[in-house]
C-alpha cells in the first residue's frame, strides 16, 4: 500500500490518543495538590506540558511497537492503513518522549528521578504489553508514577497521601486495562479482576473523615455510578462493546482524580470540565 509523505493532522492526533490528555492533566493537578500545591500555577503548567509530551510520545511508540500486530488484526490503525510511515512514527515517538522527560527533569532532582522511572515504564509497557499477561500492571504503574512525580513539585513534596492516592488510581487503571487487553479477542471476560476498579472508593472511605466524609461519599457515588454505566457496554445482554467501556473508564480517570483531591471548588470544576472534554474529544479522536 502506498504511504503518504505528509500525514494529516487527524492521523497525528489519532496516533497520540490526544482525547485522553485531559486525564493526564488531572493526574498532574491531583498529584500536585496532594504534594501541597504552591502559590504559583507555573510549575503545574510545566508539569502538564512535560507529562503530555511523555504521554503522546508513548502513544506513538505504542503504535510503532504494535505495527506488525496491527497489520494482522487492526488494519484501520494509521501505520497499516498507510496514513503515515512507520519510521516517522518511531522518530516522533522517541523525540516527544525524550523532550517530555527532559522538560520534567529540569524541575528538580526528585522530579527527574520520577520522570526517568515514568519514561522507562512507558517504554516497557509499549514493548511488552502484547506478550505480557500482567501488562495492565505496567500501564497502571505509568499512571501511578504521575502522582508522586507531580507531588514532588509541590511545597510539601511526595506525601504519603499522594502515594496512596496513586495506588488507588492504579487500581482503576488495572481494571480498565484488563478490559482493553481483550478488545481484540472473543474470549470470555472474567468479572472478578474488575473488583480493582473499586480501589479509589475504598481508599476514599478509609482516608476521609469528619467534614470530608459526606463530600467524599457524594463524589465516590459519581465514580461508582460512572463505572457501572461504562461496564454495561461489556455485560449487557445482546453483545458487548469493550471499546466503549474502556473509553468511558479512561475519561473516568478525571473523576477518580477529583475523589483524590477533596474538597476544592476550583479544582473540582476543573476535574468535571476535563471529564466532559475527554468524552467530547473521544467523538472525534478514539481513546484507544
Amino acid at each position: 500500500m502506498a504511504r503518504t509523505e505528509a500525514p494529516s493532522w487527524r492521523t497525528l492526533l489519532v496516533l497520540g490518543r490526544v482525547s485522553n490528555l485531559p486525564t493526564v492533566w488531572t493526574n498532574c493537578v491531583a498529584g500536585w495538590g496532594l504534594g501541597g500545591g504552591g502559590d504559583s500555577l507555573w510549575p503545574l503548567l510545566r508539569l502538564c506540558l512535560g507529562a503530555s509530551l511523555v504521554y503522546v510520545g508513548g502513544m506513538y511508540l505504542n503504535d510503532a511497537f504494535d505495527a506488525e500486530f496491527d497489520r494482522q488484526y487492526r488494519r484501520q490503525r494509521p501505520i497499516p492503513a498507510g496514513a503515515i510511515r512507520e519510521d516517522l512514527v518511531w522518530k516522533i515517538g522517541w523525540s516527544l518522549l525524550l523532550a517530555g522527560t527532559a522538560s520534567l527533569a529540569l524541575m528538580g532532582l526528585t522530579t527527574a528521578i520520577f520522570a526517568a522511572l515514568l519514561a522507562a515504564a512507558v517504554v516497557l509497557y509499549d514493548a511488552l504489553h502484547k506478550a505480557l499477561s500482567l501488562s495492565p500492571l505496567l500501564m497502571a504503574s505509568c499512571r501511578f508514577l504521575l502522582y508522586p512525580l507531580a507531588a514532588s513539585v509541590g511545597t510539601r513534596g511526595v506525601t504519603g497521601h499522594a502515594v496512596w492516592a496513586g495506588i488507588a488510581l492504579a487500581g482503576w487503571v488495572v481494571g480498565l486495562s484488563y478490559v482493553a487487553k481483550r478488545e481484540s479477542t472473543t474470549g470470555r471476560l472474567q468479572r472478578w479482576p474488575l473488583v480493582v476498579l473499586s480501589l479509589p472508593l475504598v481508599f476514599a472511605g478509609l482516608y476521609n473523615s469528619g467534614d470530608y466524609r459526606l463530600y467524599s461519599l457524594a463524589v465516590g457515588f459519581l465514580v461508582a455510578a460512572w463505572a457501572v454505566w461504562c461496564l454495561r457496554h461489556t455485560f449487557a445482554p445482546g453483545g458487548r462493546n469493550l471499546g466503549l467501556t474502556v473509553s468511558g473508564l479512561l475519561a473516568g480517570i478525571c473523576l477518580v482524580d477529583w475523589l483524590a483531591l477533596l474538597p476544592n471548588p476550583f479544582f473540582a470544576s476543573l476535574f468535571v470540565l476535563a471529564f466532559v472534554t475527554s468524552l467530547l474529544a473521544q467523538r472525534f479522536i478514539p481513546a484507544t
